[in-house]
């Protein structure tokens, strides 16, 4: 009886949970990704004000690029250019997005 109230228990997280892990969707992530392109795109591409180096994004880790963005989206991350862009996306386009980016090659 323990056994199958436990085991009915973690069914029931592991479908709560599993929205949080949504999988992205590499060809929607690339039309989504088309805009980060202007910026993350261009070799030694540096930021007029303030300035800094602007980094590529190409092969970057998925799960740091769901962290990135999404902590621009709740304003933990400050960059007011990010923070706009990420704000209009939900959490399948960040997911979409990560998957896309994340399948490219990295930069070098």
């Amino acid at each position: 009886m323990k056994r199958t109230l436990l085991f009915a228990a973690c069914l029931a997280l592991a479908g709560v949970a599993a929205p949080a892990f949504a999988k992205g969707d590499v060809a929607r992530g690339k039309t989504l990704a088309y805009t980060c392109t202007g910026c993350h795109g261009i070799a030694d591409y540096k930021n007029a004000y303030p300035s800094y180096r602007v980094p590529k994004i190409g092969g970057q880790n998925e799960a740091y690029i769901i962290a990135a963005l999404t902590g621009y989206k709740k304003g933990e991350r400050n960059h007011p250019t990010m923070m706009a862009q990420a704000r209009s996306f939900s959490d399948q386009d960040i997911a979409d997005i990560a998957a896309y980016l994340s399948s490219l090659k990295a930069a070098k």
